[in-house]
């Protein structure tokens, strides 16, 4: 067998194992929700269409739980109501793995390339430790739409805004049209300068909202003046799943949770936030950018339950990204590696849960806030760099140079240099001229 072959088989083993490794933690460690959110969406929908009631009227038998998303969001799962349940959730499944496949293979493929792994093979890991991935599990497990969202912003920053800028924002408008925390992207266009990406998203998110607002006038009044300030539609700011600053402040004193003490942490994290994705932008580094605009979302939002933290996902990538770019051996490389396994580590570990009846005490502030130190550790730490390209070519000689203006390396011609008395009388000739 050559030995191509043989590198090509030892890699299918080397995933099937991977596949059958994650299966088995997953079924020990995964906790099935069986679509408890996409039913909360499914019933909404049904009362709405068939029973003739308002979608924000619904709630779920026996919870406090509602349809909490904008109209546009309802408009855009309008078809789901005409589909039977079975169908419903293999739809869901089908646009996650999708859309993870795809946010996945733009983060992890560049790595490939440049370290000369086998692409389908990188590819194919990243997706087995997705898999195994808490925020990413609970997403598939709830119905969620988490990674649709991610995946209609990173096809905005990363494809549209640096190819195509006069399409750059339609991705962060819908997002934020069909759930409003991804507006927070538009801010980002706006503190680094991209006014007219922004511009773009807000007239996006617009538009959706008064097509939805023409089509479903009552829903789209209901949801603006009533269903949106309803706090209690959403859950409890203290329960453990709350990994934003929000619950962690909540956590501190449940009962009356200090406001003030939230608003200084949110304001001194969007200044960092502003800093370093300025930064970013600057040095050309986009993916930083949608990573910490993502870490700070998940931060500031008042409510970011543990399936949002996908947002986490493009930090860890880059982690593993920056680690691989620096010399081999190095510490840098060891220590961002070892970052990257640690926080992967704890965000498959569901350890926040250890303290889901009782976080009182120092002890339980450190453990069951787990998911809020990495947020801040990545907003802190993760790396910005240039991306890698072409050396910039040097400026063009006019004699005796080896890189001509296109930047293309030149052999020695001698054929083609003047004889001295001709090069004399040409540069009298251009001094004239």
């Amino acid at each position: 067998m050559a030995q191509g072959a043989r590198r090509t088989v030892g890699q299918v083993v080397a995933v099937l194992a991977l596949a059958v490794a994650v299966a088995a933690f997953l079924s020990e460690a995964a906790v099935r929700h069986d679509f408890f959110d996409l039913e909360v969406y499914y019933g909404a929908l049904t009362f709405w269409v068939h029973d003739g009631g308002e979608i924000y009227d619904f709630l779920r038998v026996g919870t406090q739980y509602g349809f909490t998303y904008p109209p546009f969001a309802a408009l855009v799962m309008l078809p789901m109501a005409y589909l039977p349940w079975s169908a419903a959730t293999t739809l869901s499944v089908v646009a996650t793995v999708a859309a993870s496949t795809v946010v996945i293979w733009w983060l992890v493929d560049p790595i490939a390339r440049r370290c000369g792994w086998t692409r389908w093979f990188a590819l194919a890991v990243a997706l087995c430790l997705a898999a195994a991935y808490e925020p990413m599990r609970e997403t598939v497990s709830f119905g969620q739409v988490n990674m649709l969202l991610l995946f209609l912003v990173a096809a905005d920053l990363l494809r549209l805004l640096p190819a195509h800028r006069r399409w750059a924002g339609v991705g962060v408008g819908l997002a934020t049209a069909i759930k409003l925390t991804p507006g927070i992207f538009i801010v980002y266009l706006l503190v680094t300068g991209r006014w007219r990406a922004a511009l773009t998203a807000i007239g996006a998110a617009a538009g959706a909202s008064l097509l939805a607002g023409a089509l479903f006038p009552d829903a789209s009044r209901e949801f603006w003046t009533s269903a949106l300030w309803n706090t209690d539609r959403v859950g409890e700011l203290a329960f453990i799943s709350n990994q934003s600053l929000r619950g962690m402040v909540a956590r501190l004193d449940p009962a009356d949770p200090s406001s003030g003490a939230w608003l200084v942490l949110v304001l001194a994290t969007l200044a960092v936030w502003v800093w370093r994705s300025r930064a970013a932008v600057a040095a050309g580094d986009e993916v930083t950018g949608l990573a910490l605009t993502g870490i700070t979302m998940c931060l500031v939002s008042p409510v970011t339950w543990v399936h949002h933290l996908v947002w986490l996902l493009p930090a860890l990538i880059l982690l593993v990204d920056n680690g691989m770019a620096a010399p081999a051996r190095s510490r840098r490389r060891a220590v961002l590696l070892a970052a990257a396994t640690i926080g992967y580590a704890f965000l498959i570990s569901r350890i926040v849960w250890s303290w889901d009846e009782d976080f009182a005490g120092v002890d339980a502030f450190l453990g069951s806030n787990a998911y809020v130190w990495i947020s801040l550790a990545l907003l802190l730490g993760l790396p910005v760099r240039r991306p890698d390209g072409p050396a910039r070519p040097a400026p063009a000689q006019r004699s005796g140079s080896a890189v001509e203006a296109g930047g293309v390396a030149q052999l020695p011609q001698p054929h083609r240099v003047a004889p001295a008395g001709q090069r004399h009388r040409i540069n009298r000739f251009l001094a004239v001229r």
